[in-house]
């Protein structure tokens, strides 16, 4: 069953799907909030980071790379001894670790956004590749579901549900080059 079967009916996804999912992003907060919660979801069900979206928000400062960037040990142990957010350190050093990186290509590249549009477009192995050398706890995994679901990477929905048109009227960056160019594969949450 693909996620937009799925996720119509379903009391957490159904929001997620019908206004985020894959929806292009360009503001670098939340880029940097879809990046902290990919990151989070690793090795766990994509509905626990759903559940706790809003206290991930509260947690770190709504997802201000700023803020985050200048967390240090004492703002470590309080996440750590948050229950409402994913208490795991190498997440939550990943989170700040990465945040010191936006802001870097924030300031060389005008935004994160800017600098995701300079190397766009590229095949997933590609992106990949990228993200490994640029920032941590990036994946493939990670890096695919954080592309697709901010509009960079094709999959996110069906091209039967009606979420699909309401994205291809915005259209995203992975529209905006030739398909056989970029990887593809069914959106699968």
């Amino acid at each position: 069953m693909s996620y937009c079967e799925f996720a119509p009916n379903h009391p957490i996804h159904k929001a997620y799907h019908e206004n985020e999912y894959g929806f292009p992003i360009r503001s670098d907060a939340p880029l940097f909030e879809r990046l902290v919660l990919e990151i989070n979801q690793a090795g766990l069900s994509w509905e626990t980071i759903l559940k706790k979206k809003e206290n991930f928000a509260r947690a770190y400062n709504h997802f201000n790379p700023e803020i985050v960037a200048a967390y240090g040990e004492g703002d470590i142990k309080c996440l750590l001894s948050d229950a409402g957010i994913i208490r795991n350190r190498r997440k939550i050093e990943a989170a700040i670790y990465n945040a010191q990186v936006i802001l870097g290509l924030s300031a060389q590249n005008g935004s994160f956004s800017a600098w995701l549009d300079q190397h766009h477009p590229r095949k997933k192995v590609e992106w990949t590749k990228l993200f490994r050398s640029t920032f941590v706890f990036t994946g493939g995994e990670i890096v695919n579901e954080f592309l697709v679901s901010t509009g960079y990477l094709p999959g996110a929905h069906e091209v039967w549900c009606p979420v699909f048109e309401r994205i291809q009227a915005l259209t995203p960056p992975w529209m905006q080059v030739d398909p056989e160019f970029i990887w593809t594969s069914p959106g699968a949450k």
